[in-house]
C-alpha cells in the first residue's frame, strides 16, 4: 500500500489522438485522487490532442517521461492504427519495463499487445474487438476487471472506472477507495439493461452486430499489420 512516507507514486496516462475520451477521463478522475501521487498526461508528440469530440491541451512528449509507477493506455476505434506506430509502442514498453503496474482500458489492450507486452497473459478488451486479442498472443479475459501479475485492465469504455477503483484500492486501500467512490457518488444505475452483448434485447444486438462488423474488418487487416511490425 501507498502511503504518504513512500516515494511520490507517478501515474502516467499515454492519450493518443483518436481516443475515446472516457477511457482516459474516467480512470484519470478515480486515480488523480491518489494521496501524494503526481498523475502525468503525456501523448506522442506531445501539446495538444485531439480525441474522439474534445481536444485535450498540454500533455507531455511521452519520450520526456523517464519512468512511472503506473502506466495506463486508453483505447479507441483507432487503436488497431496506434498499433502500428512503433515509435509509440516502443515507448509504451520502455516505460512498462519499469512500471509497477501496466494497465489499459477498453482497446487500448490491443496496443499493449503490440508493444510485446501480452504474450501468453489473460488481458479485457472492449468485447466488438477481444477477438484481435490473440494476434498479439494475449488471451482474452471477459471479465470487466481482468488482472494478470502487475497486468490490470478494463473492458470497454465505462470500465474504465470501475478498473481504476480497483487499482486505487490496491493502491490505497479499500477504504480510501470508497471514500473517493462516495464522493464522485458512483452508484451506476443505468436507464437500460443493454451494457453487454448478453444483456441486451436481440434486436439492439443485431443492429450493432451490423455496425460492428463493418468496423471489425478493417480493425482486423490493421491488426494483422501491427503484428507484422512486431517482428
Amino acid at each position: 500500500m501507498h502511503t504518504d512516507a513512500s516515494p511520490k507514486f507517478t501515474t502516467v496516462f499515454a492519450i493518443w489522438p483518436g481516443m475515446t475520451h472516457l477511457d482516459f477521463t474516467g480512470p484519470h478522475q478515480v486515480l488523480s485522487r491518489l494521496p501524494g501521487s503526481e498523475t502525468i498526461v503525456a501523448s506522442p508528440a506531445g501539446g495538444a490532442v485531439e480525441a474522439d469530440g474534445l481536444t485535450f491541451g498540454g500533455t507531455e512528449r511521452l519520450a520526456d517521461i523517464r519512468s512511472c509507477d503506473l502506466l495506463c493506455v486508453p483505447g479507441g476505434v483507432g487503436a488497431t492504427k496506434m498499433a502500428q506506430d512503433t515509435a509509440f509502442t516502443g515507448e509504451i514498453r520502455r516505460l512498462a519495463t519499469g512500471a509497477q503496474y501496466i494497465t489499459s482500458v477498453c482497446t487500448g489492450s490491443l496496443i499493449l499487445g503490440a508493444a510485446g507486452l501480452l504474450k501468453g497473459r489473460r488481458a479485457a478488451c472492449h468485447w466488438a474487438f477481444a477477438e484481435l486479442l490473440p494476434l498479439f498472443g494475449a488471451i482474452h479475459d471477459p471479465a470487466r476487471v481482468a488482472r494478470d501479475g502487475n497486468i490490470i485492465t478494463g473492458g470497454g469504455v465505462t470500465a474504465g472506472i470501475d478498473f481504476a477503483f480497483t487499482v486505487l484500492a490496491e493502491i490505497a486501500g479499500p477504504e480510501f477507495a470508497q471514500m473517493v467512490q462516495l464522493g464522485l457518488e458512483y452508484a451506476p444505475a443505468p436507464p437500460f439493461n443493454s451494457g453487454r452483448p448478453e444483456l441486451a434485447p436481440p434486436e439492439i444486438r443485431e443492429r450493432y452486430e451490423t455496425v460492428r462488423l463493418n468496423m471489425l474488418a478493417a480493425r482486423h487487416e490493421e491488426a494483422l499489420a501491427a503484428v507484422a511490425l512486431m517482428g
